[in-house]
């Protein structure tokens, strides 16, 4: 019953496309980031939905969208480098069945981020692809906000959409993308057009976000925790009452902690002291290997290269409690261990050049919504408008995306790239706007003139 049900919505939007085929581009968002064929157990599972919908994105945009203020910027330019690396490294990767599994989501991954600035042309257009991933993501985290709740939970016991402990529904990578997803989910209730400001839109927002800041709780995700510090830090440049705002915000927390599970309480304590826990050591330890690896490997040695290590280090085990608490040291030997950060991640499987690409590719985001955040910033007595709202959103989602990476191998998550797409379209459709109004009003006139008689 779910696949047909499952099946009937995306035939229905798949529909729809066919008088828009910019539906088919939000489609293929819906099903990169729910990933329904795994949340179906019968026929769904025996179609490749994910190839299938990014080709009715690609040949819809391609055969039938309109191609009118399309433009290729130089951030689509490093994301198209980037694959073109990620492509080298795998053909000449250490382990060359795993990198090619690899290979098979993120080159998707890519040329999508890189493809989809194209197609955003419009205000509706980036409201509408926000709205997705909102939406997307949200169902998520309300299914997992519902379960932790009614008392479920865990880290990687939280039962979400589907069964499995990995992607997007990774314990740590589902609470960065539910954090992220906040200031954006904010802006669509201030400034949305297709669902327009009223009350009962706050009201699902809020209880929205509210399920996406239970997520760490359920997941008992330490990375999650540190994500909405700092998007809590983000929002007092922002706040117009930022002491009334801190205020408010340090009761809800104090009132929060005896209500929270003694696991979590539990596993947030080793933040402060990663010599405590071994996931936390273990972490320390890849990361010094990966920077090893490296000087004899400067290119990196292809995804999953991380398969190739084995290190061995000192694990204190603590016995007792009180004043008869000891602690004694084991040596722990490890090998396989995942990088546990996109930094290291992008170091040790595409090397300094990946590393450099990426981190320019985000830096130069972070960096453009500022300036126009800036930009538009509201004067005195003014209220902030929908472009300085985005921009605010956006930024705040990407900062959140980059700390909860340090933490966490989600150089390619989808998520991550649809921030960026976002931006590309977002600069880009105001430097349109821009030069349109430079023209004045006669020179618009004849352009949308010409275009009517054609």
């Amino acid at each position: 019953m779910v696949d047909l049900v499952l099946l009937a919505f995306i035939g229905l939007i798949a529909a729809m496309g066919l008088k828009r085929p910019f539906v088919w581009i939000l489609l293929y968002i819906y099903v990169d980031l729910v990933i329904p064929q795994k949340v179906g157990w019968g026929i769904i599972q025996m179609f490749p939905l994910s190839l299938m919908m990014f080709a009715l994105a690609f040949g819809g945009w391609l055969v039938l969208d309109s191609k009118e203020g399309s433009r290729f910027t130089f951030r689509q330019g490093l994301i198209v480098a980037l694959l073109g690396l990620c492509a080298f490294t795998t053909f000449r990767a250490e382990f060359q069945d795993s990198a090619w599994e690899k290979w098979d989501w993120v080159w998707k991954s890519l040329l999508f981020a890189a493809f989809l600035p194209l197609t955003m042309r419009t205000r509706l257009r980036i409201e509408a692809v926000a709205l997705f991933m909102v939406l997307s993501i949200g169902a998520i985290c309300i299914s997992g906000g519902m379960k932790t709740v009614f008392g479920g939970g865990g880290y990687g016991t939280l039962r979400l959409l589907v069964v499995e402990n990995s992607g997007i529904y990774e314990s740590s990578i589902i609470s960065i993308a539910a954090i992220a997803i906040i200031p954006i989910a904010v802006w669509l209730a201030r400034f949305g057009t297709v669902f327009r400001p009223h009350w009962t839109v706050a009201a699902f927002v809020a209880a929205l976000s509210f399920a996406c800041l239970l997520m760490p709780v359920g997941t008992n995700a330490r990375t999650g925790l540190v994500c909405a510090a700092v998007l809590a830090a983000m929002m007092l440049r922002t706040v117009k009452n930022r002491f009334l705002y801190a205020g408010i915000a340090g009761v809800a927390l104090v009132m929060a902690v005896p209500f929270l599970p003694q696991s979590y309480l539990e596993r947030m304590s080793t933040i402060f002291d990663h010599k405590e826990d071994e996931s936390a050591s273990t972490r320390i330890a890849v990361w010094g290997w990966t920077l090893d690896y490296v000087k004899e490997h400067p290119m990196g040695g292809g995804f999953d290269a991380y398969r190739a290590n084995s290190f061995t280090y000192q694990m204190p085990q603590v016995t007792g409690s009180g004043n008869s608490r000891s602690v004694t040291y084991v040596e722990v030997t490890d090998e396989g261990r995942a990088y546990h950060s996109s930094y290291f991640e992008m170091l040790g499987e595409q090397g300094w050049l990946g590393l450099g690409l990426w981190l320019l590719l985000h830096g130069i985001g972070l960096l453009q919504m500022e300036l126009v955040r800036r930009r538009f910033r509201p004067a005195k007595g003014e209220k902030l408008g929908w472009q300085g709202g985005l921009a605010e959103a956006l930024q705040q989602a990407h900062v959140v995306f980059m700390i909860g990476a340090l933490f966490v191998g989600i150089a390619f998550q989808p998520f991550g790239f649809l921030i960026v797409g976002m931006e590309i379209a977002f600069g880009s459709y105001l430097k349109r706007q821009a030069e349109e109004q430079r023209q004045g009003p006669s020179r618009r006139w004849a352009t949308s003139h010409a275009a009517l008689s054609h």
